[in-house]
């Protein structure tokens, strides 16, 4: 078993509309964080993971998603999945939690412009 506590967390400011807050969980298999959205991401373009299937839980708020440019409307209580080389990008005020396996790591994590 492996339990993190919130004291463990390590923020990061992706962009100006987005901070995360990872949990260093030393597994390459799958990772967890938890996410603050205030705005798009990223603030142009489309990201896109190369390896990594990203599973995103809305906690609160609401917004959209939208992926290889179709929009979908997200709010609390929705758990989508994002599938390795799908483009995407954020918009609304979220919290989310998210995970991937294998777990995220930034050198495969692209912004398209």
């Amino acid at each position: 078993m492996n339990i993190l506590r919130t004291s463990q967390r390590e923020s990061h400011q992706n962009s100006e509309t987005l901070v995360v807050y990872e949990y260093p969980m030393n597994d390459a298999d799958i990772n967890g964080a938890v996410s603050h959205l205030n705005g798009r991401y990223p603030v142009q373009g489309f990201a896109v993971n190369e390896k990594c299937k990203e599973m995103a839980y809305v906690i609160k708020g609401s917004g959209k998603i939208v992926v290889d440019h179709v929009e979908i409307p997200v709010g609390p209580g929705d758990l989508l999945i994002i599938s390795p080389g799908e483009k995407y990008y954020w918009h609304g005020d979220l919290d989310l939690f998210l995970s991937c396996t294998p777990a995220w790591y930034a050198g495969q994590h692209k912004i398209i412009r």
